[in-house]
């Protein structure tokens, strides 16, 4: 019997009382539903580091949930490194003892409107050159759930969008290709099918040129949020990369409007058997 329960004994014939989901655990299942997640996943060093660097410059408030979400400990992210993280020491003696004790602390923050969630296995007490801290092993992954702000559009597989990406050469000329647009929002688009390989926090300026067929040409500069590979069932490999529109100038963000309103319009149009 629970302590509720031994405080205030239901009746005979009452159903048990079913509990609410701990902070913790909704966090747990969020991180550990890989199959809705999965693509919002950071498996690479690389990948977490850019998050984690992130975390550190603009100084996130990290809130750790541990005893099945009983404790709380609000720290920031000091440093990292390929050994661990560093994190600050929370204001209360007693919950910091409580978090060292902890075997998993569940960990979300806020970085540039995302929600960032990563699970601790474990937390030690070293002394650094600014005072004690915590320090903890990587984490196996970080989910980063970005906060939808623009609707995101699949372009018509019938009339592909292509997007022209210019970037300096070895040379110091400046190269151009093209990939194809997979999806598209005020607020970044997906390339696939890419040429070439493009790292995460890869900032292109103006390097974006996105001809939308009746619409117009968009201009602009994106930084690269993702990098992916996936195969056909043939085998054939294909780059895919997520990107983000850098204040994209008023004009270019509505020609994008205009663009999925009216590709909305004709899907529409054909499904009511108008077009």
């Amino acid at each position: 019997m629970s302590g509720i329960e031994a405080e205030k004994p239901s009746q005979p014939d009452a159903p048990a009382p079913v509990p609410e989901q701990t902070s913790s655990q909704k966090l747990a299942a969020e991180l550990l539903s890989t199959d809705e997640f999965s693509q919002y996943m950071l498996n690479t060093k690389n990948e977490m580091f850019a998050v984690f660097r992130g975390m550190v410059d603009h100084v996130s408030q990290v809130t750790m949930f541990f005893n099945e979400g009983r404790d709380m400990v609000l720290t920031c992210m000091i440093s990292y490194n390929d050994n661990g993280i560093l994190l600050d020491l929370g204001p209360s003696q007693e919950m910091n003892r409580k978090a060292l004790e902890a075997q998993r602390l569940f960990c979300v923050t806020l970085l540039d409107k995302v929600k960032v969630q990563f699970i601790l296995r474990g937390l030690k007490q070293v002394e650094t050159k600014s005072g004690p801290a915590f320090f903890a092993a990587l984490p196996d992954s970080v989910l980063r759930l970005q906060r939808r702000e623009y609707y995101r559009l699949a372009t018509p597989i019938t009339r592909p969008l292509i997007c022209t990406i210019s970037f300096p050469a070895i040379d110091g000329k400046r190269q151009t290709v093209e990939a194809h647009i997979g999806d598209i929002s005020g607020g970044g688009l997906g390339l696939v099918s890419l040429p070439i390989d493009l790292k995460i926090e890869t900032r292109l300026e103006l390097g974006c040129k996105i001809d939308l067929p009746e619409v117009g040409v968009v201009t602009g500069t994106i930084i690269v949020r993702s990098v992916s590979e996936s195969a056909t069932r043939s085998g054939v490999k294909s780059k895919r990369a997520g990107c983000e529109f850098v204040k994209l100038p008023g004009p270019m963000l509505t020609l994008i409007q205009r663009y999925i309103i009216k590709v909305e319009r004709e899907r529409k149009a054909r499904e009511s058997g108008m077009g």
